[in-house]
């Protein structure tokens, strides 16, 4: 019982990060990388940084 309730667990955790997105420069590494983009991928500093300049200049459905 104790292996079913971690992978649970995990499956919450992995679904909250999601939500989150946590996972979203990782999604953008492999994105750049099954494009074939020439250019080399932003830094992960560069991507957030870039991802909330956007997210403020067009807050979209953001409740806040």
């Amino acid at each position: 019982m104790p292996a079913a309730i971690a992978g649970s667990l995990r499956g919450f955790v992995r679904f909250f990060r999601d939500v989150m997105g946590e996972d979203a420069y990782r999604k953008y590494q492999a994105h750049h990388a099954a494009s074939g983009c020439a250019g080399e991928p932003l830094t992960e500093r560069e991507f957030w940084k870039e991802k909330m300049d956007r997210q403020d200049h067009n807050p979209g459905g953001r409740c806040c």
